[in-house]
């Protein structure tokens, strides 16, 4: 955007075009983002219990698809106005787990969770696979970045279009679902688990230590993903010297090679019995969130001319990232069993507190975008925290539902999957 010299400004006696922004300015754009879903978690997961997926999700679609249209105008004209659109969009993406969550509460059988979930959440990387390869391209082409948006926010629409026109809340509300298919999506489901109407113990889910730990460890990895979802392209670009089109495909697929690894994973975590449940937990965490932990902490130390390995270990450390549906969701998922959707909107949260913590980061460390030593700290940093995080997870984390899962008057009475 800041080769864009249509608009000028003046800035410090110098001119420089509109769009070429400060380390400051850039970080208040990304800041925005954050700050929206730090104010959209709450309301939009009531919504979404509430209502269901349906509808909210359908509106976030549709404030997000509109905002993104706007912001070129915004760019151009208006800096506020631009972090205020950044915001909508920070609220629409605030929904996005809450939908996650109560999709696999009603939707998943308790021996499929992990790949619903795997399926689930690879929406971050087929979104920067295709942003990041179809940008590139766009900028690159007579159109200019601004199509970038307005192709961007059609096919939003396009998108959900469908969605309202295919999702339905619960499997029980659709004729698409067989009695047969009803019952194993129920199986070994308890009543407690099946009311729709039950009241959430948000204490005790706030202050389970198991919970907790799931956050910790989420909290981390998601500074890492949108670290590198957000300055891989600098990185590759400024430090390694990777031209733009090459840095937005080779972004592309890092983020988006995962994908395959990530359902292979999950199909894995289902199907493997001779390895307990926590055992697998443990392994799959400790894989996705330690070992990816040291890989990244020593990015930061490869000489630049050594731009081939450098990239080699980002790619190890993005493949490792997807083997998180077998680690921490997964333990989510079956320690909070109907009460799943609570745990997994929060790790939105501690998705857009990453959204402030990895730009804090950078900007904290990196006064310089071209110097790789600039760089080490950030790398170190992250990754030793994500180590770390994992550590703890060994010693806490469990396959076994909570106690406050079960209400008294359902402790006794299991489910008649005969009546499913």
């Amino acid at each position: 955007m800041k080769e864009d010299m249509s608009v000028m400004t003046v800035f410090n006696g110098t001119q420089r075009s509109v769009y070429d922004y400060t380390g400051d300015e850039k970080k208040y754009i990304l800041w925005a983002v954050g700050a929206g879903t730090v104010f959209g978690t709450s309301p939009t997961n009531w919504a979404v219990v509430k209502y269901g997926a349906k509808w909210p999700f359908l509106i976030a679609g549709l404030v997000s698809s509109f905002s993104t249209t706007l912001i070129p105008f915004a760019a151009k004209n208006n800096f506020l106005f631009l972090l205020f659109l950044r915001f909508l969009q920070g609220i629409a993406y605030s929904t996005d787990f809450a939908a996650i969550g109560v999709i696999t509460v009603r939707w998943a059988p308790l021996s499929e969770m992990a790949f619903f979930i795997a399926l689930l959440t690879c929406f971050t990387g087929v979104a920067s696979m295709i942003t990041n390869s179809a940008t590139g391209l766009i900028c690159e082409s007579s159109f200019g970045w601004q199509y970038a948006f307005y192709i961007h926010s059609f096919v939003g629409l396009i998108l959900f279009a469908l969605w309202s026109g295919i999702y339905v809340d619960d499997p029980q509300d659709t004729k698409r679902i067989s009695e047969k298919e009803l019952s194993r999506i129920h199986k070994n489901k308890s009543a407690a688990h099946l009311d729709k109407n039950g009241s959430v113990p948000c204490f005790k889910i706030f202050t389970s230590p198991v919970i907790l730990v799931v956050w910790l460890n989420a909290f981390f990895e998601m500074t890492a993903v949108i670290f590198f979802a957000t300055y891989m392209p600098i990185y590759l670009h400024h430090v390694l010297k990777f031209p733009v089109t090459e840095t937005g495909f080779y972004v592309g697929i890092i983020l988006g090679m995962n994908i395959p690894l990530r359902l292979v994973a999950a199909a894995f975590s289902d199907r493997i019995k001779f390895i307990s449940e926590k055992m697998k937990i443990i392994i799959f965490n400790t894989l996705s969130v330690g070992v990816s932990g040291l890989a990244l902490a020593c990015i930061g130390f490869i000489p630049e001319d050594e731009n081939m390995l450098s990239f080699i270990c980002i790619v190890i450390v993005m493949m490792f990232i997807a083997l998180n549906c077998g680690g921490f969701y997964k333990c989510a998922a079956l320690h909070a069993r109907q009460h799943a959707h609570v745990v997994i909107a929060a790790i939105q949260f501690t998705k857009c507190l990453a959204l402030f913590s990895a730009p804090f980061l950078v900007a904290f460390y990196v006064s310089n975008e071209s110097n790789r030593i600039e760089w080490i700290p950030v790398f170190l940093s992250l990754g030793l925290s994500m180590f770390a995080a994992n550590l703890i997870s060994v010693f806490v984390f469990t396959d076994k539902p909570a106690e406050w899962t079960e209400k008294k008057e359902y402790a006794e009475v299991p489910v008649d999957e005969s009546k499913c």
